[in-house]
């Protein structure tokens, strides 16, 4: 099972990941993922952030009705 230090050393090495992109590389169930991240936010060790709206294919997430589902969600280290 993979700890916190391993989701961070995966950071460290890849710079930003999306949290499905982790579980997969660490075999870690997304939930207990989720709670790890989660905890590296609460203690100032990671960051999560989105992609700037700019970056939608069509330009128009403010009246998606996916409601910004297009955004991708990344995190880094602090």
């Amino acid at each position: 099972m993979a700890s916190l230090m391993d989701v961070r050393n995966m950071l460290a090495l890849q710079g930003r990941m999306e949290a499905s992109q982790l579980s997969a590389a660490l075999k870690l169930p997304r939930p207990l993922l989720d709670a790890m991240l989660s905890r590296m936010e609460a203690m100032g060790k990671a960051r999560r952030t989105q992609e700037d709206v700019e970056s939608c294919l069509n330009g128009s997430c403010k009246r998606c009705p996916e409601g910004k589902a297009c955004l991708r969600e990344w995190w880094m280290l602090r």
